[in-house]
């Protein structure tokens, strides 16, 4: 009898094209100083990014003193750290600290505060001066259009739309996401950032529609092993897991 999954082999194809032809550049987003000093000896990862959320998760307890111990594991590749005060001012005040510490440091600072106040105003103070920002938070073309007029022409700056909570509201994010590439066109040190990602395909997603960056959580970058696998191969695979944990689990049914 000819084998169900003989037949279901010679059928499948993989509709991705090959990960060496992506354009994208893969940007590590955690707080493990383990993880990132693992991934940075990985050649596919050409950045960094954290948060002061995935830094409480991670068990962090001195701000400053993370981060020179990540810079001094990763001097040559870029690594951004946010901002965490809710005065315009005194974010102004600790972008300003935060851009010190090393000429590989992206400045996040989110599109707005907790009051919903724009932070334009020192986007423009800091891009205008130098300081390499990460404009984070951003969900919407009008905030991407309203961060490019006060980004300088001269500094590289990056623009971090979460597509992956967009899609989390039912949204779709590529058209977002490919209208935010339109705008940044125009400002050529700007670079679009697709983050959030969920899954594996938002990578290509991101390079079809033209970001410059995706930045992924471990779990996600571990799951590039599975390029180009075997649809078949897989679902054999799963079947066995599941077989597996049931006899483990020692699991019955009285069969009358």
């Amino acid at each position: 009898m000819t084998s169900f999954l003989l037949i279901q082999k010679n059928n499948i194809t993989n509709p991705m094209k090959n990960f060496t032809d992506l354009s994208i550049k893969i940007f590590a987003d955690g707080a493990n100083i383990y993880e990132m000093t693992t991934l940075y000896k990985n050649p596919m990862i050409k950045g960094f990014t954290t948060n002061p959320s995935l830094m409480r998760k991670a068990g962090i307890e001195d701000y400053r003193v993370f981060a020179l111990e990540v810079l001094e594991e990763i001097p040559d590749r870029p690594v951004s750290f946010e901002v965490f005060a809710d005065n315009l001012t005194d974010m102004l005040a600790q972008a300003k600290v935060i851009a010190s510490w090393g000429s590989n440091v992206n400045v996040k600072i989110p599109v707005t505060n907790t009051k919903g106040e724009f932070t334009g105003p020192i986007v423009k103070e800091l891009s205008s001066s130098g300081v390499q920002l990460n404009i984070t938070a951003v969900f919407t073309r009008e905030q991407v259009k309203i961060i490019a007029e006060n980004l300088s022409y001269d500094t590289p700056a990056i623009v971090s739309v979460f597509a992956g909570r967009i899609a989390d509201t039912g949204i779709d994010p590529m058209p977002i996401m490919s209208d935010c590439v339109e705008i940044l066109k125009h400002f050529p040190k700007a670079e679009l950032l697709w983050a959030s990602p969920r899954e594996l395909l938002n990578i290509f997603q991101a390079d079809e529609v033209g970001c410059q960056i995706i930045t992924a959580t471990p779990e996600v970058i571990g799951k590039l092993k599975l390029l180009e696998k075997d649809l078949t191969e897989f679902s054999l695979e799963t079947v066995q897991m599941f077989y597996d944990d049931a006899q483990e689990a020692g699991y019955t049914i009285k069969i009358t």
